[in-house]
């Protein structure tokens, strides 16, 4: 039987861009396991200090033909790991693992995933693209040094793309710009998205370091802009605006432990990593040289409202899609 691993390692990509952004200050990763052409398990990081997907991968894989087995009440990178060097035996030593980034070779938060790979002699490793984190680096010359095979820079192309947001908040600043639409591009109204998607916004907003918006959505909508559907942290808030005054008494004012600024000053923005901009589409124009990513999410409804102007003219390139529920999620970059 002839393996595609382009197939195998889209899985991988495809897992990882559901938890995109999610995941900060890591980047998303998405791992498959393969044992004699029958797919084991389909697994991705998932939040930052919690296991790496090579960890999820290869649990889920072992769970799917020992599903007795006491590794699946274990929870952390350090139990898994310990669980698995001890009890594998030969079980992983036929299988393929998929991996969209070189798998780490450092001991943090979590165990070295490199080093749990050549401790249950893995058949194979196919990685998407190697890591530029000095820290990190190094799993493929460990795995190469211990016999194991390894085919490197499989669709790296898609698995760089994956990484941007991580190199961008590495390095600088990584700003996206979220807006939810109907199918008409209706903006306003009251909720727009549904209550799955809303809980998705309110999770990018527990990991954001700033969230950004219009004075006049302010003015109008009076928002909170917090996390409470999930419990998470209140970002700090950037009102975009040349008019300092506001009513005070709108809810987002008295949300606690976080700053709330007044500014048109952009470059406040350079104060933190990662930072969500909400607005309509004459927030867009304006701020469109400072996105790194659009986010839109499209419920499938048409209603009457705000729609966009006709004089805006902006070009993107569509990264990534797919769905929360019935809605769906469109990554896109700016073309210039």
């Amino acid at each position: 039987m002839k393996i595609n691993d382009d197939f195998f390692m889209k899985l991988a990509i495809n897992e990882a861009w559901k938890y995109q952004l999610l995941t900060y200050p890591n980047p998303a990763v998405g791992a498959v396991v393969v044992k004699k052409g029958e797919i084991l398990s389909v697994e991705a990081h998932k939040k930052a200090g919690e296991a790496h997907a090579e960890v999820n991968a290869l649990k889920t894989a072992y769970l799917n033909k020992n599903p007795e087995s006491r590794l699946k009440m274990m929870k952390t990178s350090f139990e898994i790991h310990e669980y698995l060097i001890k009890n594998s035996d030969s079980f992983f030593e036929d299988c393929t693992i998929y991996v969209t980034l070189e798998p780490c070779n450092h001991i943090g938060k979590t165990p070295s995933c490199a080093q749990l790979l050549q401790s249950i002699n893995i058949g194979k490793v196919i990685v998407g693209t190697n890591d530029l984190n000095k820290v990190a680096s190094g799993g493929i010359e460990l795995l190469t040094s211990s016999n194991i095979d390894i085919k490197s820079n499989v669709m790296k192309k898609e698995c760089d793309e994956l990484l941007f947001p991580f190199i961008k908040w590495q390095q600088g600043t990584f700003i996206f710009y979220k807006m939810a639409q109907t199918l008409n591009g209706t903006i306003d109204g009251g909720y727009i998205s549904s209550n799955q998607t809303l809980a998705y916004v309110h999770t990018l907003r527990d990991k954001i370091d700033l969230l950004t918006i219009g004075g006049n959505t302010v003015r109008i909508d009076k928002p909170t802009l917090d996390s409470r559907f999930i419990l998470g942290k209140n970002p700090d808030v950037l009102i975009y605006s040349k008019n300092k005054i506001f009513d005070k008494s709108i809810p987002l004012f008295s949300v606690p432990n976080r700053d709330v600024m007044i500014s048109d000053d952009l470059f406040k923005l350079l104060n933190y990593k990662f930072v969500m901009i909400e607005g309509s589409y004459n927030l867009l124009e304006i701020l469109s040289d400072k996105i790194d990513y659009l986010v839109l999410l499209v419920s499938p409804k048409m209603k009457m409202g705000l729609n966009i102007t006709s004089t805006i003219e902006l070009n993107f390139e569509i990264i990534h899609e797919n769905y929360i529920g019935k809605e769906k999620i469109i990554f896109l970059r700016k073309i210039n």
